[in-house]
């Protein structure tokens, strides 16, 4: 069984805001950072008071938070931790109202804190899917009762491509056609790799793409033909749903894009629960602002 990131080690690890900014400014300032005022190698020393760390030889002031999510947030950065370390332990998302209470925020902070962090998950870079991929499209939201699959009233048109045994990657698109499919596969899958699809005329020109394309007829109760199958990605839709519907009722399609990278990052992560957490902490690096 794999270990997993206990609160424990997460209080030890962060034990308050002092802790969480040391741990973005080594993140994004190196352990040998140039001072951009003095252009020398140096150390930079804690502000007091402030989220910002001083030259040692100019006193020229850094703010690593700058940039990040934590930006213009009055919120203390442990509570931003701690709430980042919730995601990554759940299977199914975390509502604002759980942040709510976890944190003692109001629902309008914890709203915001939920999708800068599910913004933060999407931005893990998953390289081009190869090998064999299953591809395949679902319907989200919409009336209920309604019509259930394609030319479903109202739904959110969702493109899903999972590598078996490796990462997923989903994408809102406005529909299903083979025009807005086809680039979407021809973007995150290596030519040369083989692609499993249902019957839908929108995936029949792929053998022409460069992929080997092989696919099964659900319509006519076939669900798989010599090893070819979606199953991997359909159980994908079926968890997403479920967590959807389970912990949040109802997401619009505005915002459906960072609940589709909020669960890509955990099902990407799914094998390494010890690291999931730090992982997404380390998506905070990036280039020293000038």
């Amino acid at each position: 069984m794999a270990k997993t990131y206990t609160f424990l080690q997460f209080q030890e690890d962060y034990p308050d805001s002092a802790a969480c900014l040391l741990m973005i400014m080594r993140l994004r300032y190196s352990d040998k950072p140039v001072c951009h005022e003095c252009k020398r190698q140096t150390k930079y020393h804690r502000v007091k008071k402030r989220r910002s760390f001083a030259c040692q030889f100019c006193g020229g002031q850094v703010y690593p938070c700058v940039g990040t999510p934590f930006e213009k947030s009055s919120t203390p950065l442990y509570k931003w931790f701690y709430a980042m370390y919730l995601f990554t332990t759940t299977r199914h998302g975390v509502p604002a109202k759980e942040l709510e209470r976890q944190l003692g925020v109001t629902y309008k902070c914890a709203w915001r804190m939920a999708h800068e962090i599910r913004k933060l998950m999407g931005s893990l870079d998953v390289t081009a899917l190869f090998g064999e991929v299953e591809v395949d499209e679902t319907y989200v939201g919409g009336k209920r009762p309604g019509k259930r699959g394609r030319g479903a009233e109202g739904k959110t048109v969702v493109v899903g491509l999972k590598q078996r045994k490796g990462p997923v990657k989903t994408k809102v698109v406005k529909d299903a056609k083979r025009r807005t499919l086809e680039p979407v596969i021809r973007e995150k899958v290596r030519q040369g790799s083989v692609v499993h699809t249902d019957e839908w005329f929108a995936y029949r020109g792929l053998s022409k793409r460069g992929y080997e394309h092989k696919s099964v007829n659900h319509g006519s109760g076939q669900w798989v033909k010599d090893g070819s199958h979606t199953n991997s990605i359909e159980g994908y839709w079926s968890q997403l749903k479920r967590s959807i519907r389970g912990t949040h009722i109802h997401v619009s399609t505005k915002h459906l894009p960072k609940y589709l990278g909020e669960f890509d990052f955990r099902h990407n992560a799914r094998k390494m629960p010890d690291r999931m957490f730090h992982l997404l902490v380390g998506l905070l690096r990036r280039e020293q602002p000038a």
